[in-house]
């Protein structure tokens, strides 16, 4: 049961048959149709079907023994159930399925005298690759040289920069960030994600015809290589929504025991790390600014004081009201911050009424809240709170959807 209600989409699915891991899939949507599941499968003596549908696509064929892959998981051996994995242990044991049989699909550089050849790709499609990256794996720890390259690159995009970089500048930009947020003992290799993001489909290379192994440094200056994210994937992550989704996504699925904070501001994406954004000096954004010692979005009081009477200052996440002296205590949050680079609206429908504690998981991506209005823990997706919605306080679902892209869980 636990299995059946924390699935989600994007989820990886593997199938087990013969003490082997025999496919993996990626779950692409969830119904529940006892009708449609009749008509498929019909029922059993007792009536019963298997109502409880996913939708699968990306699907790979293996050859794995799972016997030690189980064990390392605490899971009995033979497998007889739906199991579900959490993160920690897919990145610890789950990375070690891979296709035996299939060479890791590869996009030839691009030849810098024509055009780049398009290649349709969607935001699904985006997300899906950036979520089962094909990384390196030592002592059961994937590498996070590409997922660092990727974010860096996402940190470029924002920042207004162009999308490919010659080799010079993306080893001086990316060496450091591998050394800094890289393994302890992983090798600074830059020239490693250069070359074999490729194999993402959501990135290009230009200037570079060698077909056999890592090209060398010296190879990449003398060849002039440049490289970076295709249009495709630059096209979609131009996009506010898409890119908030793939920086959650990346940094909940690769660097969960990092500081993101640090790691973020790093490769210059620093308001993502939390739902209120971050303010740099002189900016402007979507709200009109208050000059004090900094720039600073002005916040309409009486959208304040509103939201707060509308719930008695009451937390609509865990109904605590503070007690203060004379009165009561509550904040109100946005859900999409109103600071850069989030430059969400200041309205009522993106607005929420928090006790301070709440207030500050929220902002800090510890809690989201899923499609069905519950409060999730992000550590563990698991429902901590239902959340109160007043009658009269519509909440733009695009809004709580961005917030849940941010904590890697769109």
């Amino acid at each position: 049961m636990t299995a059946l209600q924390e699935r989600r989409v994007g989820d990886e699915v593997l199938f087990y048959s013969g003490m082997k891991f025999v496919a993996k899939a990626r779950i692409l949507g969830l119904l529940h149709n006892r009708p449609l599941a009749e008509a498929v499968w019909g029922v059993d003596k007792n009536q019963n079907t298997w109502e409880h549908v996913m939708a699968l696509g990306d699907i790979v064929e293996l050859n794995v023994p799972a016997e030690p892959i189980l064990r390392g998981l605490s899971v009995r051996v033979p497998l007889r159930s739906l199991t579900l994995v959490r993160a920690e242990g897919r990145r610890r044991f789950l990375n070690m399925v891979a296709p035996s049989s299939q060479p890791e699909p590869t996009r030839p550089a691009t030849d810098p005298t024509g055009p780049e050849k398009p290649v349709a790709l969607g935001r699904d499609d985006l997300l899906r690759a950036l979520a089962s990256l094909k990384t390196h794996i030592k002592e059961q720890r994937p590498s996070r040289h590409k997922p660092i390259t990727l974010l860096w690159a996402i940190g470029r995009l924002a920042g207004g920069k162009e999308r490919m970089v010659d080799w010079e500048t993306f080893s001086s930009e990316v060496a450091p960030l591998l050394k800094e947020f890289g393994h302890p003992d992983s090798r600074v290799t830059p020239e490693y994600p250069f070359w074999h993001l490729r194999s993402s489909g959501l990135w290009s290379i230009e200037g570079v015809t060698e077909r056999g192994s890592t090209p060398t440094p010296s190879q990449l200056a003398s060849s002039h290589a440049r490289a970076g994210l295709g249009r495709d994937a630059a096209k979609i992550l131009r996009r506010s929504l898409a890119r908030a989704d793939s920086i959650g996504l990346l940094c909940s699925t690769y660097f969960d025991d990092i500081d993101r904070d640090k790691l973020l501001d790093r490769v210059g994406l620093a308001g993502y790390a939390r739902a209120s954004g971050e303010i740099p000096e002189g900016s402007s954004g979507a709200v009109t600014r208050s000059s004090v010692t900094s720039s600073r979005p002005d916040r309409d009081p009486r959208l304040v004081e509103h939201i707060k009477g509308m719930y008695e200052h009451e937390c609509q996440v865990c109904g605590a009201r503070v007690e203060t002296r004379y009165s009561h205590y509550s904040e109100a949050a946005h859900i999409r911050g109103v600071g850069k680079p989030h430059d969400g609206p200041d309205e009522l429908s993106n607005l929420l009424c928090l006790c301070p504690n709440h207030h500050v998981e929220f902002d800090r991506l510890a809690i989201y809240i899923d499609e069905d209005w519950t409060v999730r823990r992000n550590s563990t997706g698991n429902v901590a709170f239902e959340l109160t919605r007043h009658a009269d306080h519509v909440i733009d679902e695009e809004h709580v959807r961005y917030h849940r892209g941010l904590c890697g869980r769109s």
